[in-house]
This record gives C-alpha cells, structure tokens and sequence, in this order.
C-alpha cells in the first residue's frame, strides 16, 4: 500500500480503476485529515494539528482536552465515511460525537446501567437518556438508551442474575 492510506471502507484512492472526483478519488476525499486537510482539525481549545508537539507538552502549553477528540472531528469522519457508503460506521462516528463532550462520569453511569441485571426496571435506563438528551444533546445515543430499556423488559434483564 502507499503511503496515503486506504479511507474507511477500504477504498483507494485514485488507485487502479478509481477516476478522479468519484469517492474515494483524492481530490474528493480529506483521508487521511490529518496528512490531507489538517487545517479542518482544531483542539477543544483551537489549536491546529501543527501546535501539538512534544515541546509544547512539555513547556504545559497543551491541556489534557487537546488531546481528546472532539466533536467536530468525529463528524468529519462521520462524513467521510458515509460518503464512500459505509453509513453504520458514519452512524458510530455520530454517536461518538455526541458523547465526547459527556463527562466521563456520566458516561460510566450510563455504561453500568446498561449492563445486563444493573438497573432494577426500565425508569433508570429512560431517566439516563432523558439527561443525556437535555443536559448534552446526545440524541443520538438517548435513543439507543431508550431502545435498550425496551428490550431489557421484553428479554426480562432488569432481575439480577447472579
């Protein structure tokens, strides 16, 4: 392979039999962001990809948020990726957008709630996508929370099982 990596989906680019503009073509596709178009990523507090080098580390001018991922980030993958039509990954990527800014604590709460056995009915499972919903608009992954608390009563996983 060269040096320019294959966009999720395992598409080349502009590789044999790709004509330029379709997707996948390079001058169509930002993929890699990082090597293609670096100047559509920025930290949570606005740094370019070029601000983030070891010496900035180490003279404390970056935050542990500038090394996170952020939202908009996510969404440009989200893109890419439904663009050369992987759409669940797009779907994934959106999700995951919509949770960078949930508070680890929050989202580790969630995550034991949704263990099977954890919640004892549905009503913490739907007041754990309400909040998700209201407090940061994480749609997205409050339906899934939503979807899962239906299934746990029709599969009868709200009892403890050990």
């Amino acid at each position: 392979m060269s040096a320019t990596m294959a966009p999720p989906g395992g598409m080349a680019s502009n590789g044999p039999g790709t004509p330029a503009g379709a997707p996948g073509a390079d001058d169509d596709l930002p993929y890699p962001i990082a090597d293609k178009r670096p100047d559509l990523v920025r930290t949570a507090n606005g740094l370019g990809l070029d601000a983030l080098t070891v010496e900035a580390v180490v003279a404390g001018k970056i935050a542990r948020e500038d090394i996170a991922i952020t939202p908009e980030a996510l969404r440009l993958q989200a893109d890419i990726a439904r663009r050369v039509g992987r759409d669940r990954l797009a779907e994934n990527f959106e999700r995951a957008a919509e949770l960078a800014r949930v508070p680890e604590d929050e989202l580790m709460a969630v995550y034991e709630l949704l263990r099977p056995g954890r919640a004892t009915g549905p009503e913490p499972l739907l007041d754990a996508a309400a909040k998700l919903r209201r407090d940061y608009a994480a749609d997205r992954v409050a339906a899934l929370v939503e979807e899962a608390a239906d299934v746990y009563v029709r599969r009868g996983l709200f009892t403890r099982r050990f």
